[in-house]
């Protein structure tokens, strides 16, 4: 009788718990062989929660970049982008969704074509792929987007500006959009110095300035967000960012906030950036 009483006020705490804390989306740390770069590269990967248990539904994805100096771990550690996932989608604000954070650090920093480091093939033509075959990703352009902050939104504008067939949003936050000569940076570092070289190579106000009418035309079709702190460091080049897609009458959405180049701000954008995603996803 003793075991049983325990059996049932065991079950009964097990019950009551699960209903305190019902599951949840969750962040797993991955690997993938890479033939390109010839390595293993590390990523981050969100799972919503029904991932686990409705193993015929398919997902949209997020492809989401972290910053210069930073890494796969950053969205999930200090953007908290698992804890806003779950939020947003248990309260329907944003749709459930997959949401993949690469690991473009620790050799190069750099999320451009290099000689010795041919990241933005390996993102296009193993990575996507990889993840498209591995993961229940519905693989099209209206259910793929992409977003990142800083050294990751000049990547998010290259990446949806070189391929634009491939991405139905784009959300850019505190985008270093091309070569800065900041007081913090040192020109006698010759990583530093071939990387602000490559940023200036893709230039992502000259992308617009310079694109074709064709292009433009491409460029229409992607749901274009640019979010910058007006304490931001890259507040300028952003905003001739937007003048250089108003020239060209490529529409967007502006959001200028209080706030500057740091992670608070980044983790509120996601507030904004996930429901817009899913609004795109959702084709509102």
């Amino acid at each position: 009788m003793k075991k049983l009483i325990f059996l049932v006020l065991f079950v009964t705490a097990y019950v009551v718990s699960f209903a305190q804390f019902p599951p949840q989306g969750k962040v797993e740390y991955k690997t993938m062989p890479s033939k390109i770069l010839n390595e293993d590269r590390e990523y981050s990967i969100y799972l919503p929660k029904s991932y686990a248990t409705n193993t015929d539904k398919t997902y949209p994805v997020l492809y989401l970049l972290h910053g210069g100096g930073g890494s796969h771990k950053d969205w999930p550690g200090r953007g908290h982008v698992g804890d806003v996932a779950n939020q947003l989608m248990d309260s329907n604000e944003a749709c459930e969704m997959i949401i993949v954070c690469p690991e473009a650090g620790k050799t190069f920093m750099n999320y451009f074509n290099h000689p010795e480091w041919r990241f933005q093939d390996y993102f296009f033509e193993e990575m996507i792929p990889f993840i498209e075959s591995n993961y229940r990703v519905i693989g099209d352009k209206k259910h793929r987007a992409i977003a990142g902050l800083s050294m990751g939104g000049g990547g998010t504008v290259v990446y949806a500006t070189s391929h634009p067939e491939l991405f139905c949003a784009a959300y850019e936050m505190s985008g270093y959009l091309y070569r800065q000569d900041l007081p913090f940076l040192d020109k006698n570092d010759p990583v530093q110095e071939r990387l602000q070289t490559l940023v200036e190579e893709h230039n992502c106000v000259k992308i617009i300035q310079n694109a074709d009418a064709q292009t433009v035309e491409a460029l229409k079709t992607v749901n274009w967000f640019i979010d910058c702190g007006d304490d931001d460091f890259t507040f300028d080049p952003n905003m001739e960012f937007i003048a250089a897609l108003r020239a060209k009458q490529i529409p967007y959405q502006l959001r200028v906030r209080d706030g500057g180049h740091t992670w608070e701000y980044w983790h509120s954008a996601l507030y904004i950036a996930l429901p817009f995603v899913s609004n795109c996803f959702r084709g509102i």
